[in-house]
């Protein structure tokens, strides 16, 4: 096994306690080493391996494409709360997801909730389907290609999962 399983983790330790004494004395040097090393050390047979971003560009656009996404829906969602009750049809919708990691499934839960007009429900226990409740649901078919082609396709090319 490694000295440094977790070489990031293991400075970052070693400066919070440094700064969180505001010592620098022999002591807690040495207490900061012995933390830096054996914190990581114990923990790291839980850690779950990420999938790696393997298209960083295409995150970047990702995330652009969202902000842009959560200024629209805003204006969406404003006008249609200032316009009559009556006109809101909301509803629930299954999504099915092809995204395996559970990186993936979180980041496009996530998306989907920070989107305003809709909400991510609940993953289903098989990891296959994803319930989003839409605040106006005019079109069920139209929103699921939404999802999946607006936000799903990239987050597979990002994470190649």
């Amino acid at each position: 096994m490694k000295l440094f399983p977790m070489p990031f983790h293991s400075l970052l330790l070693f400066v919070v306690w440094l700064l969180l004494n505001n010592s620098i004395s022999a002591g807690h040097i040495v207490l900061a080493t012995f933390f830096a090393i054996t914190i990581p050390w114990l923990v790291t047979g839980m850690r779950d391996e990420h999938p790696k971003i393997l298209k960083p560009w295409l995150a970047i656009r990702y995330v652009l494409m969202v902000m842009k996404d959560i200024l629209t829906a805003n204006v969406e969602v404003a006008l249609l709360i200032v316009g009559p009750v009556k006109k809101l049809k909301p509803g629930f919708v299954a999504i099915p997801i092809d995204v395996d990691s559970d990186l993936g499934i979180t980041i496009l839960a996530s998306t989907v909730s920070l989107t305003p007009g809709t909400v991510s429900a609940e993953v289903s226990k098989d990891r296959a389907w994803l319930y989003v409740h839409s605040l106006h649901l005019e079109n069920e078919a139209e929103l699921i290609e939404s999802v999946k082609q607006r936000y799903e396709r990239p987050i597979k090319e990002i994470f190649g999962c």
